[in-house]
């Protein structure tokens, strides 16, 4: 491998992104990445088996197996595919499902990747099919068929591609069709992170921004990232702009308290929407069973936001449960929200 190859990110956005500027916040979350496998916190079997890969691959010179990342949203699927850039020295080609709107933009793409180059493809659940299925020779031959002219004019052009490495993010692994999932060689569900990984990355995150901030406080920001290390940081960044504006220097336990209460994040890391959801089914409903639709016209939010932003963290807290009939609240959710739940149906709380 060429070791003066410059590594590089190349971007393709869909049409309504904004690709003008660059928020302060965006940049952030570019220092605050890792670039070694080394500074990634957390997620341990993944990060063994995916060093392996990795070493192997090198060793042996050949472009590192196809890759699928799959689990919620803010877990470090973007992060860890640009750690695989890294550490293959390769261009980083990242793009989204919804960017590949043609066949004609896959084999652009795909067509202009050098040997070993890493293409990311973020929500690959969003590819249309009629672009999948340039994918499926891609990946497995590394060639493209395409037709052009039509009728008694129309032929086959066979288009050969360098050996690149395709590495795909979703957040909806069951929408993937069974021949594009089986093409990938490395296959990671990534899951939410403990509190003691939380409390590590935002003690890390703080001295990237110049910030001191002692354990106990780190501990109590991890509890409300709701497992999450995208919430940690932005939580982290919300604290310092706080800390900033009452012009505070170090960052303690009661400095997180009041300025997340300002957000609407309380000790759980609930917030309003949250809570809002959870009284709207403890009061309107007697605590359930009540279906999606019904809760979504109470709050005048759309469905998809509050079965796959809201409910992920209310299961995995016990907060609520889904039945056939729908959902229902916990006696928990009921304590936490500081409810009588003699006022409820005691058959309906678990």
């Amino acid at each position: 491998m060429n070791e003066n190859r410059e590594n590089k990110e190349i971007i393709f956005s869909d049409h309504n992104s904004q690709t003008s500027s660059v928020s302060e916040e965006k940049i952030e979350t570019n220092i605050l990445r890792p670039n070694s496998f080394d500074e990634y916190v957390g997620q341990t079997k993944i990060k063994e088996s995916l060093s392996i890969a990795v070493k192997a691959s090198k060793k042996r010179d050949e472009a590192l197996d196809h890759v699928l990342f799959y689990g919620p949203p803010g877990l470090g699927k973007t992060t860890l595919s640009h750690i695989i850039s890294n550490q293959i020295e390769s261009s980083f080609i990242h793009t989204s499902g919804p960017a590949l709107e043609r066949p004609a933009d896959a084999v652009g793409l795909l067509s202009n990747l050098s040997s070993k180059d890493v293409l990311f493809i973020d929500e690959i659940h969003r590819i249309p099919k009629s672009v999948e299925e340039y994918l499926y020779s891609a990946m497995e031959d590394f060639r493209v068929d395409f037709i052009t002219g039509s009728g008694a004019f129309a032929k086959t052009i066979n288009l050969r591609l360098e050996n690149f490495t395709l590495v795909g993010s979703t957040t909806r692994p069951g929408l993937l069709s069974s021949p594009l999932r089986d093409r990938f060689g490395l296959s990671y569900h990534l899951d939410y992170y403990d509190e003691k990984d939380l409390a590590d990355i935002i003690i890390r995150s703080a001295n990237l921004m110049n910030m001191t901030i002692d354990k106990d406080s780190s501990l109590e920001i991890a509890k409300r990232s709701r497992g999450t290390p995208r919430i940690a940081n932005r939580l982290l960044r919300r604290v310092r702009d706080f800390a900033e504006v009452k012009n505070i220097k170090k960052l303690k336990v009661e400095l997180i308290h009041k300025s997340l209460e300002i957000e609407g994040v309380d000790s759980l890391g609930l917030d309003r929407l949250d809570r809002q959801y959870l009284n709207i089914i403890a009061k309107n409903y007697q605590g359930g069973p009540v279906g999606i639709e019904a809760i979504s016209a109470s709050l005048n939010e759309d469905q998809a936001t509050l079965s796959d932003v809201v409910e992920p963290f209310l299961l995995k807290i016990g907060f609520i449960i889904r039945t056939s009939q729908g959902r229902k609240i916990t006696k928990e959710a009921s304590n936490h929200l500081g409810l009588d739940i003699s006022d409820l149906d005691q058959q309906i709380l678990l």
